[in-house]
This record gives structure tokens, C-alpha cells and sequence, in this order.
């Protein structure tokens, strides 16, 4: 039997999961405290707040008899990619390593989500279209992991990410951040109204700068939370909805969502309703940041290791 330790200190959330024979046994996660009105975080913030928030999260008897630790180092798996706030999961994941004698393995948060996300929903494909879609993040990625996994960049925002967009919009509603909840909710239980965001789509990107000014000139005009929350999600729905149109034009690959925002209830009838056998979303508690992808990540690895 192997137990592998994944780590994942992302910009809003600190993660541990403890995978056993390709099993998720323990998954922890603790959300990063943000004051009320502001709209994030800084990293020095963050990185302090995970630094607290992992030994807490380490405590439990099931964190124990790890055979190795995996962690995620970085945003995406690139040369210049890079935030503080992954040092905290790299300086503890070296630690616990060093002390136990056990292998130590990187990642990086995009892979880890991509893994999670294939995990939860029994996803196959080793040749396909991905879209990440987070507070921090909207990118159209071609992933191919027949070999060494690869990703490419095809597409994504311009701007803003839709994350960013609908949390900007919570925020300026008076919500908490992050917003993406209070949001989804809202959309869920509103009747249709005659607000319009109109959408913006060129191939395969796209932008919200401008539909974030708009939805708040809506609150301005005094329009119902409701209302603006209807007209937001409708508006992300619809830029998606002409991002997957693009990409099956051009692309005979089937397409998997991941990513904080891949959680909404509203985003997922639609598509799912409208792109079935063509579009697959994680489980929105596997579309969340999470450390599950870079367990399975590590106990892949560690598990290659020993068969050679």
C-alpha cells in the first residue's frame, strides 16, 4: 500500500489530501480570510495565512505513515510562471520530505486541477481541449498526456478572468469575497429579466473588462441583486457558450471545465443541457482548489518509480 501526501497553496485556499492506493483517503481545505469589501488578497497575505493554516490542517490521524509528498510549486507548468504564495507548500513539502527520508515530487496547480478534475467524474481522455475557469485564471488549453503530459495555451481572457468578473460584481453587491456563490445562488432562483450583458468572443478569447463596468452601472441605476446577478451568470454562460462553439469548429476533441467557477450550479445546467457527450464538467467539489490532483500526481509518480 502507498500514501501520498499532495499539497496545494493556491491565492485563496490551502489544501492537503492524503491519496492510498489511488484513493482519496483525506481532503482538507481552508479558505483564506478576506475583509469584508476588499476584492483579494495580497500575496505576502496569503503566503502568511497558509503558513498558519498548514500545521492546523496536518494535525489529523490520518496525515501519517506518508510514503511520499507532492506539491505544487508553481501556477502552470511553464518556465516564467511563478507566485509567492506556492513557497509555502514547496518550504513545508522539502521539510516533511527531508525528515521522513520519503520522495519528493512537484507539480503545479494547473496539473493538479486538470488530475482532480479527470478523477472525479472517471474522465479518460488523454487527447483533449481544457478550460480553466477561476477567480484567478480563464485560460483554452490543448492537453495531450499521451507521453509527457502537455499543455499549450490556445486562448482565454483578455482582461479579466470570468472568476474575477463575477467576484468584482459580488463584491460591488456588497457580498463577501469571494462571490461566486452568493452569485450562482441568486442566478438559480431568479426568473428571467430584460437586463443584457452583452458578450464578447473572438475565436478563442474573450473579454469581461468591459461587462464588469456594465453590470455595475446596473447597480448604480439601482436594478435588484437579483436582476444583476441573472444578467452576469447570463453573460458568462453565453461567452463560454461561444468559446465551445469556436473550439468544436476547429478541434474534433471532446472538452473538460475545471476551475473554481466550474462549481456553478447555473453554468453547468446550461452546458450540460446543451453539450452533452461534447462538454464535461468536474464535480463541483473537485472543480474547487483542492490538493486531490497532486496526490494522484505523486502517487502516480512514486508508484513509476518503484515498478522501474
Amino acid at each position: 500500500m502507498s500514501r501520498v501526501l499532495g499539497i496545494d497553496t493556491s491565492n485563496y485556499t490551502t489544501s492537503i489530501c492524503v491519496v492510498e492506493n489511488n484513493n482519496v483517503v483525506y481532503d482538507k481545505r481552508k479558505i483564506l480570510y478576506v475583509e469584508k469589501g476588499k476584492r483579494g488578497l495580497r500575496q505576502s497575505e496569503a503566503l502568511f495565512q497558509h503558513i498558519k493554516n498548514i500545521p492546523e490542517l496536518l494535525e489529523d490521524n490520518f496525515v501519517s505513515n506518508i510514503d511520499a509528498v507532492c506539491v505544487s510549486t508553481k501556477p502552470r507548468p511553464y518556465e516564467n510562471s511563478y507566485m509567492p504564495v506556492f513557497k509555502a507548500g514547496e518550504s513545508i513539502a522539502k521539510s516533511i520530505s527531508s525528515v521522513l527520508k520519503i520522495p519528493y515530487y512537484e507539480t503545479t496547480h494547473q496539473e493538479g486541477h486538470i488530475v482532480s478534475a479527470k478523477f472525479s467524474i472517471g474522465f479518460k481522455e488523454e487527447d483533449f481541449i481544457a478550460i480553466h475557469i477561476s477567480g484567478g485564471t480563464s485560460e483554452v488549453l490543448l492537453y495531450n498526456a499521451n507521453n509527457n503530459p502537455s499543455i499549450e495555451i490556445i486562448g482565454g481572457t483578455k482582461d479579466i478572468s470570468i472568476g474575477q468578473f463575477i467576484d468584482r460584481v459580488g463584491v460591488a453587491l456588497g457580498f463577501d469575497f469571494p462571490s461566486g456563490k452568493y452569485i450562482d445562488d441568486l442566478a438559480m432562483n431568479t426568473s428571467d429579466c430584460n437586463l443584457i450583458i452583452p458578450s464578447k468572443v473572438e475565436g478563442f478569447y474573450f473579454n469581461l473588462s468591459g461587462q464588469e463596468t456594465k453590470a455595475v452601472e446596473f447597480i448604480k441605476k439601482g436594478y435588484s441583486k437579483n436582476e444583476v446577478a441573472l444578467a452576469t451568470m447570463k453573460c458568462v454562460v453565453k461567452t463560454l457558450d461561444k468559446l465551445i462553439k469556436n473550439i468544436i469548429l476547429k478541434y474534433n476533441k471532446k472538452v473538460l471545465i475545471f476551475g473554481g467557477v466550474a462549481s456553478s450550479k447555473f453554468i453547468s445546467k446550461y452546458l450540460n443541457e446543451k453539450y452533452k457527450e461534447t462538454v464535461f464538467i468536474s464535480k463541483s467539489e473537485y472543480a474547487l482548489d483542492n490538493a486531490i490532483g497532486v496526490a494522484l500526481i505523486g502517487y502516480k509518480r512514486l508508484n513509476c518509480n518503484r515498478r522501474d
